[in-house]
């Protein structure tokens, strides 16, 4: 998709604008579509003098939890573990976990992939949290958890269950989980600069910093533990975007007709992962603009234009990362920062604004509608300029289901169609002059007149015959 110059001047001046007004000492940022990076700069001293560029290291901290969520999913398609088997099954410390209330389940992986485990949300003890070991992890368990709901019920931010479910990724496959999600997720897409080790990284390394007396303090970076699943992984733009892009190729054959790309993990277990399996609660996310649920390691927001944008922060002591894209249309924005608390996630979700609004005015204005319909709906609206053009019955009765004459008998259907059409001076035999969709089998679109234009809205019925059925004309004068 082409995207026009004067957005991503626009998206690059926001970026720019947060290093000048020293909220971080360096920022980056890219923009990418369904076929990759499309435009990417950077601000600022990443700590040797030079900007930072779409191959430097910045660590990514809870992004990382996308693929801890499909280095399990790859297990469980596999046929080595359910999601639905309780935590107790793989750390048998959590046993000694006194649950909220008697008839309490134990969480279950399923329940720790959606943040519904009832732990209480955790960042700054959990972001700390990272290099303790499996027995470091195992004393938390053993002193006791407190709970702020029953497991399975409510939605609460968890560190602590993301870092059980690493444990259990690393029982089921035998190895430690940084060599699993490396192996089965990160190397195999090419992911080759995403390493949980910064002595791993090949580009240059971003060194976190916090504010301190007028000045940026450097932090100490963290070695790979028991938390890492939660965070630890380091990464650069150009492969958060390839692997943002190949999470979003499971909806290519909706949205443009295309296969999904092939890769460890399922289309099928992609599409999963960017399903909202939990709402949460506004009191949970008070900065949502958009109603938002959680997937499987991955935040899922409703636009009501746009509809489903896919995100992931990453807060760690001294980084800040954001990720985000549409399913639509396949455009996404990722963007790093090196200073404690940054929330670059708030540039960054402008940038995609920036973008869809963008996108949705260039579908606008060429005549083309952001949602790839079916060739069966294309199909349909070709018989349904031949009805309105010569109205027949029988053509009628061999397009439409049944309910659309029974709806409106044909012979007052025929009636309000040929008055829709006088009171525009519809053309009938002209090209549409515009087109929306908002699903595969619904397209509207709009005939030109001399006095305004006619509308013209089907929606195709579930059967594989693509039958329409519903058909609506309405006239759309022009304003005196």
């Amino acid at each position: 998709m082409t995207i026009d110059s004067a957005t991503i001047e626009q998206i690059d001046a926001l970026f720019r604008d947060r290093v000048e007004r020293g909220i971080a000492p360096s920022s980056v940022w890219g923009v990418f579509d369904a076929d990759g990076l499309v435009a990417s700069a950077g601000h600022g001293d990443r700590g040797d003098g030079a900007a930072p560029d779409a191959d430097t290291v910045y660590r990514i901290a809870s992004c990382t939890k996308s693929v801890t969520a499909a280095t399990l999913l790859g297990l469980v398609a596999d046929g080595l573990v359910s999601l639905d088997a309780p935590i107790t099954d793989f750390v048998p410390a959590f046993a000694d976990v006194q649950l909220p209330t008697p008839d309490s389940p134990a969480p279950t992986l399923r329940m720790l992939l959606t943040m519904s485990a009832g732990f209480p949300t955790d960042d700054p003890w959990g972001d700390r949290q990272e290099p303790i070991s499996d027995d470091d992890l195992d004393a938390v368990l053993r002193a006791g958890l407190l709970f702020d709901s029953v497991p399975g019920t409510g939605f609460a931010y968890s560190n602590l269950g993301y870092a059980l479910l690493g444990r259990a990724i690393a029982v089921v496959a035998g190895r430690p989980f940084t060599e699993i999600a490396s192996d089965a997720v990160l190397r195999p897409l090419g992911l080759d600069d995403t390493v949980f080790a910064a002595a791993d990284a090949r580009g240059h390394v971003v060194v976190g910093t916090r504010p301190y007396d007028g000045s940026w303090e450097p932090l100490p970076i963290s070695g790979p533990g028991a938390f890492s699943p939660i965070g630890g992984l380091f990464s650069t733009v150009a492969d958060l975007s390839r692997w943002a892009r190949h999470l979003s190729s499971a909806f290519a054959p909706i949205r443009a007709g295309a296969p999904a790309e092939a890769g460890p993990v399922s289309p099928a277990d992609r599409r999963l992962m960017q399903q909202a399996m939990r709402r949460i609660p506004g009191s949970a996310f008070p900065s949502a603009k958009r109603p938002i649920g959680y997937g499987f390691g991955l935040f899922v927001e409703h636009d009501d234009e746009h509809g489903s944008i896919v995100s992931h922060s990453g807060g760690y002591p001294g980084f800040s990362a954001h990720m985000r894209w549409s399913v639509q249309t396949g455009l996404g924005v990722v963007a790093f920062e090196n200073a404690t608390q940054a929330k670059v996630s708030v540039p960054t979700e402008t940038a995609h604004d920036l973008l869809l609004a963008a996108g949705a005015a260039t579908a606008v204005t060429t005549g083309r509608s952001p949602v790839t319909v079916l060739s069966e709906t294309r199909a349909a609206q070709g018989a349904v300029s031949r009805l309105l053009s010569d109205w027949s019955d029988d053509l009628a009765d061999a397009i439409c289901t049944p309910n659309v004459a029974l709806d409106v008998p044909y012979d007052r259907r025929r009636s309000a169609i040929a008055e829709a059409v006088r009171t525009v001076g519809a053309d009938l035999s002209a090209a549409p002059v515009a087109e929306q969709s908002s699903t595969p089998t619904h397209l509207r679109w709009w005939v030109p007149g001399t006095n305004g234009r006619l509308r013209v809205e089907i929606r195709l019925a579930p059967l594989a015959a693509g039958l329409v059925q519903t058909l609506i004309c309405t006239a759309e004068p022009t304003e005196r």
